[in-house]
């Protein structure tokens, strides 16, 4: 498969309650969002969580990592997650072409999956037309470091690469650079620090003092640095 069965990473818990940011993204997305929608490599349901704010028709949580699976499915049961979530278990094969959705979300996921210009062709195949596919990766190949070798990434992206992994007859909404800020501890931790993990300490850090600042600072630099890059395309 070309996503990891069992999920390498140990950071999931550790950017959950990264809340300044996930609003940030929510935020910059939201009005995409729409109609029945599928998550893929949902996790644990940090994503989940924080961006799936109303009555969807559907959404459905995919995650090939059965353990983070049943988490999702203890989650709806104690109603921490919306009750008409539903979790699946697999990759994107596993979602028959014919069951179509409105929305694909890929939040800090494509970076995992080694071949991702075909991961996104099947994306495409399983939206409906006038869809959107949303994908949030780490930006910038250059700060690529030992906490991305930790967590199973293939790579970093930049608007250009990641605009050329997308299906070639999508329409592009939005591409940009976010966390102009934040990009300034990444090159801290790839110079400097090299760590596997950040601490509780610098993710609280990073959350409540850069994030701020990166929704201010952001839209002065247009959008072209950052160290994460957000795509989103429309189907025709």
């Amino acid at each position: 498969m070309d996503i990891l069965e069992k999920y390498v990473g140990e950071e999931l818990d550790l950017f959950a309650e990264a809340s300044r940011w996930k609003k940030y993204v929510f935020d910059m997305i939201s009005s995409d969002i729409a109609g029945e929608v599928l998550e893929v490599g949902a996790g644990i349901g940090g994503t989940t969580r924080r961006f799936c704010k109303k009555k969807h028709p559907r959404w459905v949580c995919l995650e090939p990592d059965r353990t983070l699976a049943e988490r999702l499915w203890e989650s709806i049961k104690r109603g921490d997650l919306p009750r008409f979530c539903e979790v699946q278990v697999g990759t994107i094969e596993a979602i028959e072409p014919a069951e179509a959705f409105d929305t694909i979300l890929y939040i800090d996921v494509l970076e995992h999956i080694d071949d991702d210009r075909q991961e996104l062709e099947r994306a495409g195949l399983r939206l409906r037309s006038g869809g959107r596919l949303i994908v949030l990766s780490p930006a910038c190949q250059a700060l690529f470091s030992p906490f991305d070798r930790a967590v199973g990434h293939y790579r970093r992206y930049s608007r250009k690469s990641l605009a050329e992994v997308a299906p070639k007859e999508f329409e592009t909404s939005r591409l940009i650079a976010l966390d102009s800020v934040g990009m300034l501890a990444s090159l801290a931790n790839r110079s400097l620090l090299k760590q596997e993990y950040p601490t509780y300490e610098q993710i609280s850090v990073w959350d409540k003092w850069m994030v701020p600042c990166s929704r201010l600072i952001d839209p002065l630099l247009g959008g072209l640095v950052g160290k994460s890059v957000l795509g989103i395309w429309r189907k025709p």
